[in-house]
């Protein structure tokens, strides 16, 4: 059990007939997210090893509750602990599957450093450890990241790597994608772009990147809070289609400023389709902007259903 207590409650907010709900425990889309991970690392077995072992670590499970407290607790941003690690992980699972399915080379297999399961352990590692540095403090997170990283991974890797000079090599890859997870600096190896662009999919019902001022209903705020569901799929002429679904079309400025930006500047950017829709429960429910819209080829369109 953790030490760190982060205070949560459930949160509503009324503002000229808009209602934004926060809701106060992600666990359920947490205990999900494990399961599509296990699933898919079940045929590569040093992947498997290393993510049981990261998330059976106290110091590396520390690093995720003081992570949530300073950013729940002490900046009202979103997660940025254990759930959102295991939710963004699983994006990213899914994300290497679909790529492996349409033989797209990955950098860790072509540089020479590793097989397809190194490759799968780089971005698992990379993916469930990108936010902890937010344990120092919000700014400059990305560094501490790095060096956080950098102090906890030889344990688990030692082990599962006894030639030293793999070791290196895997750290070297793993700590690349952490340092390039928000597109800045842009991602340099396949497996970097896998861990910034399932970085930008964590957006469901509240969950959005986008930090925004509790309370205040702004595009930041009804943005977060309009993405009701998203989906990873084979895109067929594609390796990757992310499928968004809205409750209101505001959510469009919450895909088009966190997730299509890390996408536009990642190797993948011509392997990987967004596809967004709104849905609303009612007519009523929504006055739509726009029914559907692709981001394809560096650019949103608007698109029409078949």
């Amino acid at each position: 059990m953790s030490k760190v207590r982060v205070p949560r409650r459930h949160i509503a907010y009324r503002d000229h007939g808009v209602v934004i709900e926060i809701a106060p425990d992600y666990q359920q889309l947490a205990s999900r997210a494990d399961a599509v991970i296990r699933e898919i690392v079940d045929r590569y077995p040093k992947t498997a090893r290393m993510y049981d072992s990261l998330t059976h670590d106290p110091k590396v499970s520390a690093c995720w509750d003081l992570a949530n407290y300073m950013a729940v607790y002490k900046l009202n941003y979103n997660d940025h602990g254990p759930v959102h690690a295991r939710i963004a992980t699983a994006a990213a699972m899914q994300m290497m599957q679909l790529l492996a399915r349409h033989g797209v080379a990955f950098d860790v297999v072509t540089s020479g450093a590793g097989d397809l399961d190194d490759a799968f352990l780089v971005v698992l590692a990379a993916e469930l450890l990108h936010d902890i540095g937010n344990m120092v403090h919000r700014v400059g997170h990305i560094e501490y990241s790095v060096v956080l990283a950098a102090q906890l991974l030889p344990r688990w890797l030692g082990e599962i790597y006894p030639d030293p000079e793999q070791e290196q090599l895997i750290l070297g890859f793993i700590l690349s994608c952490i340092a390039s997870h928000d597109g800045s600096p842009p991602p340099l190896t396949v497996e970097a772009a896998v861990v910034a662009i399932a970085d930008g999919t964590d957006m469901t019902k509240g969950r959005g990147r986008a930090a925004f001022d509790l309370g205040k209903v702004d595009i930041h705020s009804v943005s977060a809070l309009a993405v009701d569901e998203v989906e990873i799929r084979d895109g067929k002429d594609v390796p990757i289609e992310i499928a968004v679904y809205l409750s209101n079309s505001a959510g469009i400025f919450q895909v088009q400023e966190i997730l299509a930006r890390k996408v536009v500047v990642t190797p993948l950017k011509d392997q990987v389709r967004i596809v967004v829709s709104a849905r609303p429960e009612t007519p009523l429910a929504d006055q739509r902007i726009i029914q559907k819209v692709v981001f394809e080829n560096g650019r949103f369109q608007v698109a029409r259903d078949e």
